[in-house]
C-alpha cells in the first residue's frame, strides 16, 4: 500500500508559517529539525491527521518567491476537510484565512472557499455523512 506522506507548502518564512497553520489554524507541528545554513525540515498537519503532512519549504530562490500562494496557478491547491463547519470557518477567519466567497451547499457537503496569509487557495470542507 501506498500514500502520499506530505505536500511541499513554499513559504516566505518558516517561523511565520508556523505560527500562521499552528497557532492560526490549529495544525499540529509535527517535526522541525535544524539542518543548518538556514535549512529546516519543518513537518505540520491538521489535528487527528495520521498520514499525508504538509512539508513547510522556504522560498530561497526568486522563482520560488514567486511561487508563493501561486502554486497551483490560481486553482484551489488543499482540501481541508472538517467535522464542524462553522466553528473552522469562524476561527480560520479570526487567524487572518480570507473567505473569497459565502458558504454554500454542494451534493458532497458544505463548503467555501478561502486564501491564506501566503496567498494560497483552500476548500474548507465538511462532508456530508
Amino acid at each position: 500500500m501506498s500514500h502520499i506522506a506530505a505536500v511541499t507548502l513554499v513559504v516566505p518564512d518558516y517561523d511565520e508559517a508556523i505560527l500562521h497553520y499552528c497557532e492560526g489554524f490549529g495544525f499540529d507541528l509535527i517535526e522541525d529539525t535544524d539542518f543548518g545554513n538556514g535549512k529546516r525540515w519543518v513537518l505540520i498537519a491538521p489535528p487527528g491527521s495520521h498520514e499525508t503532512r504538509l512539508l513547510l519549504g522556504k522560498a530561497s530562490t526568486p522563482e520560488q518567491i514567486a511561487a508563493i500562494g501561486h502554486q497551483t496557478g490560481g486553482r484551489v491547491f488543499l482540501i481541508l476537510f472538517t467535522d464542524d463547519f462553522a466553528r473552522d470557518h469562524a476561527s480560520f477567519s479570526a487567524a487572518g484565512a480570507v473567505f473569497t466567497e459565502a458558504p454554500r451547499q454542494e451534493p458532497y457537503g458544505t463548503v467555501a472557499v478561502f486564501r491564506d496569509r501566503f496567498g494560497n487557495l483552500w476548500d474548507l470542507l465538511q462532508p456530508k455523512n
